[in-house]
């Protein structure tokens, strides 16, 4: 039981600073993987901007809940069928970032201009135009992202697919302030963008769990105690 209350604060926790960081909005969603085909996610019903651990809910993959009649958002099939493809993933977050999803709908990709994004890896787009609120849409979101980290979606807004809730909060945070910084620079000339070799270097020293957490703890700090 107290594991159980441990991730429902964690997964609240986190969407909490997400939207305090102008990365979730009013319909955004993050997901915890449980064993058997099941999922915490907060509920679609939530206040993103007051979310508690009590609106974090368990359902399985098909989107049925298990302790009570709260539905999930229309969209998560964004995360199961994620979870369904990528054994190694088990924290999804379903974001729409500003300056991101500006790059999304303009088709000019995001680029890695500044040191964090070097543990983004690949960026794909999903050009459907849509709320991926059925299984084939959720199914070709998957295999969009593949093996990477983030995909965004045309228009729409992005989906960061991780090993744990930590590592998916930071990259979420990380492709908005590329993306910020990518596009500000741009007003003033070509931006330096990260070679093949500076981004290995990079994501080597980058990707290491206390300076993840260093992330995390920034933005916690920065709640209401």
């Amino acid at each position: 039981m107290t594991e159980d209350i441990n991730q429902r604060s964690r997964l609240a926790r986190a969407i909490l600073m997400l939207e305090r960081a102008g990365i979730i909005d009013f319909n955004g969603h993050a997901s915890l993987r449980l064993p058997g085909e099941r999922m915490l996610i907060n509920s679609g019903a939530s206040i993103r901007s007051a979310l508690s651990e009590r609106d974090i809910i368990a359902v399985d993959f098909d989107g049925r809940t298990i302790e009570d009649d709260r539905q999930p958002p229309m969209e998560f099939h964004i995360h199961s069928e994620i979870y369904r493809r990528r054994p190694d993933v088990n924290a999804v977050i379903h974001a729409h970032p500003l300056w991101s999803t500006l790059f999304s709908a303009t088709d000019k990709p995001v680029r890695p201009v500044i040191m964090q994004a070097a543990v983004l890896g690949e960026i794909r787009v999903f050009s459907t135009i849509a709320s991926i609120n059925t299984r084939p849409l959720g199914e070709e979101l998957a295999k969009t992202i593949g093996s990477n980290r983030v995909a965004l979606l045309k228009s729409h807004g992005a989906v960061i697919a991780a090993g744990d809730i930590l590592e998916a909060f930071v990259l979420a945070v990380y492709l908005e302030e590329n993306a910020e910084r990518q596009h500000r620079a741009e007003q003033i000339g070509e931006p330096t963008v990260l070679t093949d070799q500076q981004i290995a270097a990079i994501s080597a020293n980058l990707w290491k769990p206390n300076l993840l957490q260093k992330v995390w703890d920034y933005h916690a700090a920065k709640l209401p105690a």
